[in-house]
């Protein structure tokens, strides 16, 4: 049975999914939005099941994977942000997020109402409920969950709601994003110190177990993932703070303070949900895959395609994608085309946050760089490729695939409208070359880490945005009216409407930080137009 009656006539009333969009931004904002100083005697004798109950809807919440909160990331895993990163593509006809027709308030529904309801206003209740004195290895995981969803938001919107919310109020202060990400790596520093005190002072024991989705209580896990994290988001910043870029990435993989993921069995999971991509692309059908990973999959004949997709029915036996932003006249037209696998993902499947192969591949750029990684960018590019044939079972065929110097992606045919049709934008090949540039070789180590992460559309996206890699197919139609350029595509979500409503001084002062109009052709601080190198 479907979570939703008819999702797509419901999005195609727009005025009626507005108002469903604003009400849903601001649920319980103002009740959780409270000072979390005045702790009552009755409070601070709560025990970890106080504290723990809010965990679960938590983790499941930074790839929206719980309840309602399934439809959020159907519109930004899929239909947004994972159409923007490559990944996906709308089958419904109409002017869509994926052509840049930008719905009022819709960004809120999919990610910004999900990151302050969902994840900020249960951890302000859980530190509310005294979890720093009571419970200090529960809030280290806290704040990692926070890093987690909160890093989304920002690099969706930019500038946001962070050092103050929880103060008291229903107007809350936006942060920029500098202060966003010191604030990011701040937590992560104290959260690792305070998880691993307590695993030195505690071996074996498991507190946490009965409340974790992700690594059934194993802290030194959770060490890990927020090492890793570190080294995403100081890979992010790259651009506008590269000595502070260093240094987090540097300190993410002290072996003294836990490390980093370092094989599939570090990767960070959630269960207890429903899994987004199953979801949306086989049951509501609202997308499927898109043209631009499926063409370099086509190109590079990557077994791993018959891991993450089905073959199409349009071109039996073959793989085939949609191209983002299509001008769709009818669904019925693109059904045929190629699905997700139904092997690889089921209704309940976990889902994946974060892996090894990521990380391998974000070390070898740093090596690139000529940052201290533990291994040169070529090592950490084929361990890379390694950790995501091993993560799919096809660990005997890593090695060929990496050896491979002659293939290419493949250029784009759309079987139903030829219009759609375009050449490959890249040429990069598989094997490294030591020869090649600075630039060959981050294109190569992005497109694999791009394919390696396949369904996670907000990182996708952000790393294209930051990187300009892997080379994307620009949207077919552009419906934004100007605001967004099609050639250097779209580079952030407008904040909600509900937020002009709610929160208009505070919003305002966010857009003056942002630096530019509220629209996505804005670039955030860390995505500027200058060389990678």
């Amino acid at each position: 049975m479907k979570l939703r009656t008819n999702i797509h006539i419901a999005l195609l009333i727009i005025s009626g999914y507005t108002v469903l969009v604003f009400c849903a931004c601001t649920k319980n904002f103002e009740s959780y939005n409270r000072d979390p100083n005045g702790i009552t005697d009755e409070q601070l004798q709560a025990d970890f099941n106080s504290i723990g109950a809010f965990f679960p809807d938590i983790q499941n919440s930074i790839y929206p994977s719980n309840g309602a909160n399934v439809i959020s990331a159907d519109v930004v895993e899929i239909i947004s942000c994972g159409s923007w990163g490559g990944y996906f593509m709308v089958t419904l006809p109409g002017v869509w997020n994926p052509n840049y027709f930008l719905f009022a308030g819709w960004e809120s529904y999919s990610f910004f109402g999900v990151g302050y309801n969902s994840i900020m206003s249960p951890i302000n209740e859980i530190k509310r409920r005294g979890a720093e004195t009571l419970a200090p290895d529960f809030w280290a995981v806290a704040q990692i969950l926070r890093v987690a969803g909160m890093h989304k938001v920002t690099d969706i919107y930019g500038p946001a709601p962070y050092s103050q919310f929880g103060t008291g109020g229903t107007s809350v202060a936006y942060d920029s994003q500098p202060d966003l990400y010191n604030a990011f790596f701040t937590e992560l520093d104290a959260a690792v110190t305070a998880l691993g005190q307590y695993v030195s002072g505690h071996p074996g024991a498991t507190p946490f177990k009965k409340f974790d989705r992700v690594y059934n209580g194993d802290y030194t896990k959770w060490i890990k993932y927020a090492n890793s994290l570190r080294l995403r988001l100081a890979m992010r910043i790259v651009k506008v703070d590269p000595e502070r870029a260093r240094t987090e990435a540097e300190k993410s993989l002290d072996p003294s303070r836990g490390g980093v993921f370092t094989g599939s069995s570090d990767n960070a999971y959630v269960s207890g949900g429903l899994n987004t991509i199953y979801v949306s692309c086989r049951e509501w059908r609202d997308g499927t895959v898109g043209a631009a990973i499926i063409s370099y999959m086509n190109g590079y004949n990557d077994p791993r395609r018959a891991k993450y997709f089905e073959t199409s029915t349009v071109i039996p036996g073959e793989y085939v994608g949609v191209r983002v932003g299509s001008d769709i006249k009818a669904q019925a037209d693109y059904l045929p085309f190629s699905n997700v696998s139904a092997t690889a993902f089921s209704r309940t499947s976990p889902t994946q946050l974060m892996n090894a192969a990521e990380v391998c591949f974000l070390r070898a750029e740093g090596a690139l760089r000529g940052w201290a990684m533990g291994g040169t960018a070529q090592e950490l590019y084929e361990a890379g490729i390694k950790a995501s044939f091993e993560q799919w079972g096809l660990a005997a065929e890593a090695a060929a695939y990496t050896g491979d110097n002659v293939s290419v992606p493949a250029d784009y045919v759309d079987p139903v409208t030829p219009a759609n049709n375009i050449t490959a934008l890249s040429d990069v090949k598989i094997r490294w070359d030591e020869s090649a540039g600075n630039e060959e070789k981050l294109e190569r180590i992005v497109t694999q880490q791009w394919i390696a992460n396949f369904g996670s559309g907000t990182e996708a996206w952000s790393t294209f945005r930051r990187t300009g890699y892997p080379k994307l197919f620009p949207v077919v139609v552009n419906n934004s009216g100007g605001t967004i350029s099609t050639d250097t595509q779209i580079r952030r979500m407008n904040y909600p409407g509900s937020e002009y409503v709610t929160n208009q001084a505070e919003v305002e002062k966010g857009v003056t930080l942002l630096g530019g109009p509220d629209h996505g052709g804005t670039r955030l601080w860390w995505d500027v137009a200058v060389p990678n190198f």
